[in-house]
């Protein structure tokens, strides 16, 4: 397994990443923050550690520099400054086909609150890389007419108790016009912080990226057979 600290360019800054690569790894999961949080997010560790169990990659960065980020506690600036996130985000999609231990790889992109919204305008700039998203208590609304454009597959993923983000959420789907799904936790509030939300959640997000990666191959595997 490759576990290593990496530095991603973008916009003129560097952002730092913790990238992890199973052995032959069947696909690199590209995290997403939600608001005023970062790649340490125990919440995202958590469910990449689980996606990790799958054969999959995960990279967990952070979308802001270290100047932004502290600039951004004071004033919150940027961390609903989707354009920017998802610009980040593309980034990090294209230095991941520079690395030769990830080219190749599908790319699904996995984002939590604003950071959902940022995965889906990412998805839209690179429909022939990313290959599905999926979204944690998700703000998808704010991605806006990205939302149309996106050609990959989704999963939206919400607590129940999460009532005005599930309305979002499913307003959200409505203008999506790739395959999607709205997974519901019964009794989970926005953290998923309930006994066995966030298991769950890593596992339902677990088990839709595998399908869609086994779907990619067996499709692949196809037109080899012609």
């Amino acid at each position: 397994m490759i576990s290593q600290l990496v530095a991603v360019p973008a916009d003129e800054v560097t952002l730092v990443g913790d990238l992890v690569l199973p052995t032959q790894a069947r696909a690199v999961v590209l995290f997403a923050h939600g608001s005023g949080s970062s790649r340490h997010s125990p919440r995202n560790r958590m469910v990449a550690a689980e996606l990790r169990t799958a054969g999959l990659g995960t990279l967990l960065m952070d979308l802001l520099s270290e100047r932004e980020d502290i600039r951004d506690a004071l004033t919150a600036e940027h961390r609903f400054d989707i354009p920017l996130l998802g610009r980040r985000l593309v980034a990090a999609i294209d230095w991941l086909d520079g690395q030769p231990e990830a080219r190749g790889l599908p790319v699904a992109l996995f984002g939590a609150s604003t950071g959902a919204a940022a995965a889906l305008v990412a998805a839209a700039e690179r429909p022939e890389r990313v290959l599905t998203v999926v979204s944690r208590g998700g703000r998808p609304d704010l991605a806006g007419d990205a939302l149309a454009r996106v050609r990959a597959s989704v999963l939206l993923i919400v607590g129940g108790r999460d009532r005005e983000v599930l309305r979002l959420n499913e307003e959200a789907a409505d203008m999506l016009r790739a395959p999607h799904s709205l997974h519901v936790v019964p009794g989970a509030t926005h953290l998923f912080e309930e006994p066995g939300a966030l298991e769950q959640v890593a596992q339902t997000a677990k088990e839709w990226c595998v399908e869609r990666v086994r779907a990619v191959r067996s499709a692949r595997e196809a037109d080899e057979r012609r």
